[in-house]
């Protein structure tokens, strides 16, 4: 894993996503058209927090969160995931 010098703000957390499976637990191959988005990430960078509630998620932490939630952004080639904490649904 490559240093990112991205720092989210506030209650925001920087997440990569997992890779989606490529083949059943039988063993059959899923074509990319049927493959559906992971919504499991591991938690890369973290904000501070607010005045009001600190954050609960720390770095290395993986996550569940919205089918929808946070915001897609791609650096160096890599994907990543931007979202507010309140997004994320629980901690694996």
């Amino acid at each position: 894993m490559n240093k990112i010098n991205i720092k989210p703000l506030a209650d925001r957390v920087l997440l990569q996503p997992v890779e989606a499976e490529t083949t059943t637990a039988s063993g059959l191959i899923i074509p990319d058209s049927a493959k559906e988005k992971q919504q499991k990430g591991t938690v890369l960078a973290v904000g501070n927090g607010t005045k009001d509630e600190p954050m609960t998620v720390k770095v290395g932490d993986t996550v569940l969160y919205g089918k929808y939630a946070g915001t897609e952004l791609v650096l160096e080639g890599t994907e990543y995931l931007i979202m507010r904490e309140s997004d994320i649904l629980a901690i694996v």
